[in-house]
């Protein structure tokens, strides 16, 4: 699994950057404003070798050809907002939650955390209805105090969350 770093820009957006197995850094600087700056440089340099600038369609263009999905913008979208902490998991096999209606599971539907999103593969729904059924593979993204977050996804039957911000 490749590791990605984050770094708050006050006053810009937030830096995601990787390394490469070909000793190249990639980062993307997601602005407050919705465009994406691309930077690819060597791992050892400060010069970037590419940069470009991409409009909002542009990067969701990108993302769908190197086949990623949206939920990541998303969440970092929701993560920027001051206040407004997430978390999420993802639903395995066996999990209380698998093959459960999402009203039907009492610790997220108590008020203090809100299920804001399911990815189930390359799609997201988002604002999922109370009738939508959790299935092993989905992931969970949830907005709310952290502490009750977590104690949501335990009380669910759910790993512990996998991030909070």
């Amino acid at each position: 699994m490749v590791d990605v770093r984050r770094v708050d820009l006050p006053g810009i957006g937030v830096l995601h950057s990787f390394d490469t197995t070909d000793a190249l850094e990639i980062s993307v600087v997601a602005h407050r404003a919705g465009v994406r700056d691309l930077l690819v440089r060597h791992a050892q340099s400060d010069e970037p070798v590419v940069t470009a600038r991409l409009e909002t369609d542009e990067a969701h263009q990108l993302a769908e050809l190197l086949g990623g999905t949206r939920i990541i913008e998303s969440i970092a979208d929701v993560d920027a907002m001051p206040g407004v902490p997430i978390g999420w998991v993802s639903v395995h096999d066996g999990d209380a939650v698998d093959g459960r209606e999402l009203g039907s599971v009492d610790a997220l539907g108590d008020g203090t955390v809100q299920v804001i999103a399911i990815v189930r593969g390359d799609r997201v729904h988002a604002s999922p209805a109370p009738d939508f059924r959790i299935s092993a593979g989905d992931m969970l993204v949830a907005a709310g105090a952290p502490d009750r977050i977590a104690h949501a996804f335990r009380a669910a039957g759910a790993p512990t969350a996998e991030h909070e911000a």
